[in-house]
């Protein structure tokens, strides 16, 4: 077996990817499909851990942009990210994946509080982390959150499965057909160009430590595998970033 080019992963997931086609909520289905998917990376004795959105649920901006208190929207999509955090961990499980949870919201009853040195232990005995809750605070996205996890656990990289796009583009494909895709891009131009990889905070925090960033389509059976593989799928982000 060809050994993986990663040892060590941060896997983000918008809770978008989670709806499957229907938009909204949790698909069985595809909830099943990304656990065996992290199955087979899994089988590679790379270290895996999860972040996890909530945005098929609640989402913090949208609440605010309606009236709601923007701290209170934030904390309910943090609560969002939980409940999404639960169903992969029981998808992964059901196939054989021993898996934990943590939570920057402490929630005794159903998960463990995030805890850096616990959550490298529990990696390097072969279980998939799942990492709930956000940062723990408001005005931070779950990108953030991957990016801070990532430079905590000390990942190799940041694995940012898309949901409807399979890399990062001079435009937005879907509104504009002369859009190209980027090979490989920094994280420089990501943000004078606002190239909408992930928030700025998050981007920057990846290039101040620098963290790579690759981005591709999750809705490819075997993608997530590619990926680790270090097979050319979607678009490399980092400092002088390019493909080797």
């Amino acid at each position: 077996m060809t050994a993986a080019k990663y040892r060590r992963v941060i896997l983000k997931l918008s809770g978008e990817a989670l709806a499957g086609s229907q938009g909204y909520g949790i698909d069985p289905l595809t909830i099943d499909d990304i656990a065996s998917q992290i199955k087979d990376v899994a089988d590679l004795d790379v270290q895996v851990a999860v972040v996890v959105g909530g945005g098929n649920i609640w989402r913090g901006i949208s609440g605010s942009a309606r009236g709601m208190d923007r701290a209170t929207a934030d904390y309910m999509g943090m609560l969002a990210t939980v409940l999404n955090a639960l169903a992969l961990q029981d998808a992964l499980e059901k196939i054989g994946i021993d898996t934990r949870v943590q939570t920057s919201v402490e929630m005794s009853q159903v998960a463990e509080p995030y805890i850096r040195r616990k959550a490298i232990r529990h990696l390097e005995k072969g279980r998939v982390v799942i990492f709930a809750g956000g940062t723990g605070n408001p005005f931070f996205s779950t990108d953030t959150t991957a990016a801070l996890r990532a430079a905590e656990i000390e990942a190799e990289v940041i694995l940012m499965a898309k949901n409807g796009v399979d890399g990062v583009y001079t435009a937005d494909p879907q509104k504009d057909p002369s859009a190209t895709k980027y090979t490989s891009v920094g994280f420089m131009q990501v943000l004078n160009e606002g190239l909408g990889v992930m928030d700025s905070t998050a981007a920057s925090l990846c290039m101040d430590n620098d963290i790579p960033l690759l981005v591709f389509a999750l809705n490819k059976d075997g993608n997530i595998r590619r990926a680790v593989m270090g097979e050319k799928i979607g678009t490399m982000v980092g400092k002088g970033a390019t493909y080797e």
